[in-house]
């Protein structure tokens, strides 16, 4: 009885392993192929087979969600021929008054041009005094107001002998004022014509230097006339006598002009001389005896 059975067992090995290879393909073929009768139209998702795992998201969730519309940016054109200004609708702009300024400065104003009024003097640099009383600086001819101007060419007589005054004063002027910039009252813009003006050095009044020291006249009626008064009586510059020149040697007579070397050999007097056609030495003296 156990043989038949054994021989049974042994056969259902073969049969079995056969159902088991037929019924795993069957399962992988059903897992792969869908049917199109399942598939419901209205369904969001695929039908799958219930492997163990969690449903994968639907195909149409990489597709982001609609977003409202940006509003137009305003730009300009950007071209080397045109230049624009961006274009703004007419009714979002409000025209505002212009804020005050922070100060005088921001108003870029033309400076106000100096009146005689308003200004102390125009500084002249480097000036040169061609007369005492006589300034010209930066193309002005200043001549000093309230002062009768001494000429370089003037001579005075005192004690009998007549003595150049008016290079004299001319030379004390320019020592006084040793090219020290000189503050005249002559608009700021300079001519060709002569201005009779008031001229100071810092707080000294030039005029009533000259007339003090005696190197100029005080004019009738001017501010100057008790300075020359007292100038007068003190025998001060021209009023005075001669200057003492004792002590300064004369000017050096002029020396004999140096010798000239002869043009030619040919001169007379020269050490060759020509006799006959020929050149031969001239004479020399004879050693005395």
């Amino acid at each position: 009885m156990r043989l038949p059975h054994l021989v049974l067992a042994v056969l259902m090995v073969p049969a079995m392993a056969a159902l088991v290879v037929a019924g795993g393909r069957t399962l992988k073929g059903s897992e792969s192929t869908v049917v199109v009768d399942q598939i419901d139209p209205g369904a969001d998702t695929i039908p799958q087979a219930d492997t163990g795992t969690a449903p994968e998201e639907p195909a149409t969730s990489a597709i982001p969600a609609s977003q409202p519309p940006k509003p137009a940016a305003h730009s300009r054109a950007i071209d080397p021929d045109v230049v624009a200004p961006p274009e703004l609708p007419t009714e979002e702009l409000e025209r505002v008054e212009p804020r005050a300024p922070l100060s005088k400065l921001a108003l870029a104003v033309p400076p106000k041009p100096k009146m005689p009024d308003d200004w102390n003097g125009t500084k002249l640099f480097q000036p040169v005094a061609s007369a005492a009383g006589l300034i010209e600086a930066k193309g002005y001819s200043v001549a000093v107001s309230g002062i009768d101007v001494v000429s370089q060419d003037e001579t005075c007589t005192a004690d009998g002998k007549s003595w150049p005054c008016g290079v004299r004063a001319r030379t004390a002027f320019r020592a006084f004022l040793r090219g020290r910039a000189v503050v005249c009252t002559v608009p700021p813009e300079g001519g060709r014509d002569r201005i009779a003006a008031e001229c100071r050095i810092g707080k000294q009044d030039v005029g009533q230097w000259l007339v003090e020291n005696g190197w100029a006249r005080a004019a009738k009626g001017g501010p100057y006339v008790e300075a020359g008064d007292k100038a007068r009586s003190a025998r001060k510059g021209i009023f005075g006598s001669a200057p003492n020149l004792a002590g300064i040697s004369a000017a050096p007579a002029a020396t004999a002009p140096a010798p000239q070397a002869p043009g030619s050999i040919l001169e007379e007097g020269s050490i060759l001389k020509e006799e006959g056609g020929a050149l031969k030495p001239a004479d020399q003296p004879t050693p005395s005896e």
